[in-house]
């Protein structure tokens, strides 16, 4: 695959298991040895207007990519497991 990341930020990532939008890619996991690409990272919903944060983020396996179109990813797999916990700021 020969897409750059600027390619994959601006596509919408759906979970075609329920139609759910999860998100716009925000980041990708790479293996430093191999060079692959081995997971994207989608910043989880805001909660009550963004005042309160995000809630967590999905780090989506590779594997668990079905398609990438001109506007859209399409992934499968088990959504509660992509559920990775964002880190807590501290304010002091």
């Amino acid at each position: 695959m020969t897409n750059r990341f600027q390619e994959l930020r601006d596509k919408e990532v759906i979970y075609v298991c329920e139609g759910a939008r999860l998100g716009y890619v925000s980041d990708l996991v790479v293996d430093i040895c191999s060079g692959r690409v081995t997971a994207i990272v989608v910043p989880g919903p805001c909660r009550f207007l963004g005042l309160f944060g995000r809630e967590d983020d999905y780090v989506i396996p590779w594997l668990c990519i079905r398609r990438i179109g001109d506007d859209l990813i399409l992934v499968d797999g088990p959504l509660p497991e992509w559920k990775t916990p964002r880190k807590k700021r501290t304010f002091f």
